[in-house]
């Protein structure tokens, strides 16, 4: 099994290293372990089956002390209850309210979660489902904030509205569009390609799209994620972030116009956009 090593950091001085890598599960989940190299010790995000993990872990000889769950979908949770067992300490993460309660640890929006000297801001992110939270820290890795997005923001994407309303995802992307932009963005899953491919439909003449998707492809073709990106790309190219800008709002008008969606505000310009993907 192939693990991605998608970013590393060391402090000044050379005394800490933070790793951050990708697990492949199922078909096309990243579950995500950053690791403390100085102690061996690893947090686990969204641990959908354990037996990659465990695998990893055994491998690069890492103690998992944390999992952070982002909700309660059980390709997000699946595997908890195994690295329980094989952690017994193991803190385990995970939203206030939800379905899921196989959490030892619950936490509410701006709550704050430290790990090896990381502190983490608890984000409510409602929409794909309602107890969503992502967790992001300003502590920088490979010299960028981090967010740790679920299944709410995707590469070019964002999360089906499984529970939520479209007004409530859109809050919540609004909130994650005001984080610093050079903020690297680590979601559940590789949808990369699938999100361009809708993207490059509404927006055909859009020239980043058109090399984002030429770069993603290359790195498919080498089996790499087009994981992480980072928050300005997400701003400059993802459709679900550009509600207010005027070609995608003049798309999102003519689709409304022939489906029979309102467009009069941003939350009807994205979910226009939402009812577009769905319907591709």
């Amino acid at each position: 099994m192939m693990f991605y090593d998608t970013s590393h950091t060391r402090r000044s001085h050379g005394v800490s290293m933070f790793s951050i890598r990708a697990i492949p599960a199922f078909n096309d989940n990243y579950i995500w372990c950053l690791s403390h190299d100085d102690s061996g010790r690893a947090l686990i995000v969204d641990p959908g089956q354990a037996g990659p993990v465990l695998q990893y872990l055994k491998d690069q000889q890492l103690t998992a002390d944390t999992i952070l769950v982002t909700h309660h979908h059980p390709d997000h949770t699946g595997g908890v209850g195994e690295l329980e067992q094989a952690f017994p300490d193991v803190r385990i993460t995970g939203p206030a309210d939800s379905p899921f309660k196989g959490v030892n640890h619950v936490v509410h929006p701006g709550d704050e979660v430290v790990w090896q000297g990381l502190t983490f801001n608890v984000m409510a992110v409602p929409g794909h489902t309602l107890d969503h939270i992502a967790y992001f820290t300003d502590n920088l890795i490979s010299g960028r904030p981090l967010l740790f997005a679920g299944d709410t923001l995707f590469a070019c994407g964002c999360g089906r509205l499984f529970e939520g309303s479209a007004e409530q995802m859109h809050r919540s992307l609004a909130t994650l569009r005001e984080l610093p932009e050079e903020t690297a963005v680590y979601c559940a899953h590789e949808y990369t390609l699938a999100n361009l491919r809708f993207a490059r439909s509404w927006l055909p003449d859009d020239e980043g799209l058109r090399e984002f998707e030429q770069r993603c492809q290359q790195m498919r073709e080498q089996d790499l994620p087009t994981i992480p990106t980072t928050l300005a790309e997400e701003k400059a190219l993802n459709p679900f972030l550009r509600w207010d800008d005027p070609a995608v709002m003049a798309v999102a008008r003519r689709y409304g116009a022939e489906h029979g969606l309102p467009v009069a505000s941003d939350a009807d310009i994205f979910a226009a956009i939402r009812h577009g993907k769905d319907n591709f």
